[in-house]
C-alpha cells in the first residue's frame, strides 16, 4: 500500500511525458520540412478525436477490457504509429509528405487522447482500493504528470530535436515504456452486472439535457469559446519564438534558440496555480474565477505581441508565461468543480464528459482551424521558419479573448455565496 502513490506517479508522469515530447514542439518541426500551413490541421485532429474516442474506450474499459490493459494496448498502438510517423520523417528529410506523416499522427492521437481519462480511471479505481480519498490523494499525483511533461519538453529542447521528427521517435519509446509499465498495474475490474445501457447512457448523451437549464447552457456554450484558445499557443508559440532565429538582433539569443525551454515556464506557473484554486472559488465564485481565466488568455496572448527574445523584450514573453497557469487552471479545473457542484450524482460523469467535449473536443478543433487561418493570412514559410506579421496574429487572438471576457460578464448570471458566509 505504502507504495501505491508511486506507482501512480511514475504512472502519470509517463501519460504526460509522452506528449510532452511533441505538443509544443511540433509547430516547429512541421514548419522547418515546409508544412507549417497544417500546423492547425495536425492539432485539430487532437480535438476531433477527443470528441468521440474517450467515451467510445470508456464503454470498453467498464464492461469488456480491465483499464490498466486497456491503456496498454491503447499506448501500444500509439506508439507504434508514433515511431512510425518519426522514422519516416528522418528518412524523408525535407521531402515530407504532409498525408503521410498526417495519416501515422492521426491514428497515433485517436489512440493516445483516450488515455487521459483511462489513466485518471486507473487512478482513481487503485486508490479506492488501496482506501485513500480521491479528492486529497489525486491531485499530488497529478501534479507529477505536469512534471513529466516539462521534463520531456527540456529533454527534447536540449538534445536539439525542436526542429526534427526524432521528437516522435521519443514520444512512441514512451508510450511503448508505458504500455509496458500499465500492465503492472493492479487490476482494474469490468462491471459484470447484466443490466443494459441505452446507447444514449452508454455515451453520456443525457447530459446534453442540461442545456436546458440557461445557466448551464450558458457555461457550457462559453467553455466552447474559451476551449477556442487552448490549443493555439500549444501550436504556435514555438514557432513564433523560433523565427526570431532568422532575425539577426535575436538569433542568439537563449530564447530563440531554446523555444521550448522558455515555453516550459507555462507548464511551472500551471504546476504552481493549482494550489490557488481553493481559495479563489471558494472566495470569489466561479463567475469570477472564470474572468480572470479570461483576462489572462488576452494577457497571454498580448503579451506575445508585444514581446521579442531580447531584453527587455523577454521579460514579456516570461510574463505570457507566468499568466498561463492562472488562464489554464482557473478555466480548466475550476469548471471541472463547478460541474460536478452543479450538476446531478446521476449524471455527473456524462457531465464532466460533455465539460471535456466543449472545450478539448469542439472549441479546441474550431480554434485550432481558425488560429491557422489568421496565422497562415498574416505569415509565410521562409528558410523553415514562419516569418510574417506576428504581432497582428497575437493581438487578433487577445481581441477574441477580451470579447468573450465581456460577453461573459454580461451574459452569465451567478451569485456566489462565500462558503464562510454558508451557515
Amino acid at each position: 500500500m505504502k507504495h501505491t502513490k508511486l506507482r501512480l506517479i511514475i504512472l502519470n508522469f509517463l501519460q504526460f511525458a509522452v506528449w510532452g515530447s511533441y505538443l509544443t514542439s511540433m509547430g516547429s518541426y512541421l514548419a522547418h520540412v515546409g508544412l507549417g500551413e497544417y500546423i492547425s490541421i495536425f492539432f485539430a485532429m487532437q480535438g476531433f478525436v477527443s470528441i468521440f474516442t474517450p467515451a467510445l474506450i470508456g464503454i470498453l474499459a467498464d464492461k469488456w477490457i480491465p483499464a490498466q490493459r486497456l491503456l496498454c494496448y491503447c499506448h501500444a498502438i500509439a506508439g507504434c504509429f508514433m515511431i512510425m510517423a518519426g522514422l519516416y520523417g528522418l528518412r524523408a528529410g525535407a521531402d515530407v509528405s504532409f498525408g503521410m506523416l498526417f495519416t501515422l499522427y492521426a491514428f497515433s492521437v485517436a489512440f493516445y487522447m483516450p488515455t487521459i481519462s483511462l489513466s485518471y480511471s486507473v487512478a482513481y479505481i487503485v486508490l479506492e482500493k488501496n482506501g485513500y480519498d480521491t479528492v486529497t490523494a489525486f491531485p499530488p499525483v497529478r501534479i507529477f504528470g505536469t512534471i513529466g511533461f516539462i521534463c520531456a519538453m527540456l529533454a527534447i529542447d536540449f538534445s536539439n530535436l525542436q526542429g526534427s521528427s526524432g521528437q516522435f521517435l521519443v514520444a512512441g519509446i514512451l508510450g511503448l515504456i508505458l504500455a509496458a509499465y500499465s500492465l503492472t498495474m493492479p487490476d482494474c475490474p469490468v462491471d459484470k452486472s447484466k443490466e443494459s445501457k441505452s446507447l444514449v447512457d452508454a455515451l453520456g448523451l443525457r447530459a446534453f439535457a442540461l442545456f436546458k437549464e440557461r445557466k448551464m447552457a450558458i457555461f457550457f456554450i462559453f467553455s466552447m469559446l474559451l476551449g477556442m484558445s487552448l490549443q493555439i499557443t500549444n501550436g504556435y508559440a514555438n514557432p513564433f519564438i523560433s523565427h526570431y532565429q532568422s532575425i539577426a538582433e535575436y538569433a542568439n539569443t537563449f530564447g530563440a534558440k531554446h523555444a521550448n525551454a522558455l515555453i516550459s515556464l507555462s507548464q511551472c506557473s500551471e504546476t504552481l496555480c493549482i494550489l490557488l484554486i481553493p481559495f479563489f472559488l471558494k472566495r470569489y465564485g466561479i463567475k469570477k474565477v472564470m474572468l480572470i481565466s479570461m483576462l489572462a488568455w488576452v494577457l497571454r496572448f498580448g503579451f506575445f505581441g508585444v514581446g521579442n527574445p531580447g531584453f527587455p523584450g523577454v521579460i514579456f514573453f516570461i510574463l505570457s508565461m507566468i499568466v498561463y497557469g492562472v488562464a489554464f487552471d482557473f478555466f480548466n479545473i475550476s469548471g471541472s468543480l463547478f460541474v460536478n457542484k452543479e450538476t446531478d450524482t446521476h449524471i455527473r460523469s456524462s457531465a464532466q464528459g460533455l465539460f471535456f467535449l466543449m472545450t478539448n473536443g469542439i472549441g479546441a478543433t474550431i480554434g485550432t482551424l481558425v488560429a491557422g487561418a489568421v496565422v497562415n493570412h498574416f505569415t509565410h514559410n521562409e528558410n523553415g521558419f514562419m516569418i510574417g506579421d506576428w504581432k497582428t496574429v497575437w493581438f487578433i487572438f487577445a481581441t477574441y479573448a477580451l470579447v468573450v471576457a465581456v460577453l461573459f460578464a454580461l451574459i452569465f448570471k451567478y451569485k456566489h455565496v462565500p462558503e464562510d458566509t454558508q451557515k
